[in-house]
């Protein structure tokens, strides 16, 4: 089993993904007030421009890849379960979406550049669901889109070709021309999760 971020060290990442921003809008103007469900105190914006590489390994920036309604998530090809998991629901939640006449794009970027190559990433992502895009990159670029997106994770490469990496497990809910606008758990079904999208795209 991989080992998820601890209960402390979860609720902080909760709190910074909540984070300043969702305080700081203003109820009254926020468009997509009566979708939201996350409203944790903390600090930092979340999201914004990164670089990396798709399947084909070609360099890919945000504005690539974010061109409709995109649910992101950090992981790696290895994972033995939450990954598969965690990915697995939210193709479903675009295939309900799909159902409903909304398009959303599925989005996986690893945070195991060492052992996910663009090919490995790329295949990982399209046996999951053929509208996933997934994205790698150097240690540096792979960084550096954490860092934008408040995540965690952390490798425990002890030589092996088996080694767990453990990191936060949240799903990013980006719109083109907005950035980000929710944040998903773990325990939030696709069925929920479908339904929530489905407001934000609405009112996009």
């Amino acid at each position: 089993m991989i080992r998820i971020i601890a209960p402390v060290a979860a609720f902080a990442v909760a709190a910074v993904v909540g984070g300043t921003w969702y305080m700081s809008q203003n109820s009254n103007g926020d468009p997509f007030a009566q979708c939201r469900t996350s409203s944790v105190a903390g600090g930092g914006a979340i999201g914004g421009p990164f670089e990396l590489l798709n399947a084909k390994g070609a360099t890919v920036t945000q504005a690539d890849v974010i061109t409709e309604p995109s649910l992101i998530y950090f992981g790696y090809t290895f994972c033995p379960d939450v990954c598969p998991f965690d990915v697995s629901r939210n193709a479903e939640a675009v295939d309900l979406l799909a159902e409903a006449g909304q398009s959303v794009t599925p989005v996986f970027i690893s945070i195991d550049p060492k052992r996910d190559t663009p090919e490995v990433v790329g295949d990982f992502a399209f046996n999951m669901h053929e509208k996933m895009v997934g994205l790698t990159g150097s240690p540096e670029q792979v960084k550096a889109a954490s860092k934008a997106y408040r995540t965690y994770y952390q490798p425990h490469d002890d030589g092996s070709d088996y080694y767990l990496v453990d990191h936060s497990t949240f799903s990013y809910l980006v719109l083109p021309e907005v950035g980000f606008v929710e944040f998903f758990r773990r325990d939030v079904t696709p069925e929920q999760m479908a339904k929530q999208i489905g407001c934000f795209v609405d009112n996009a």
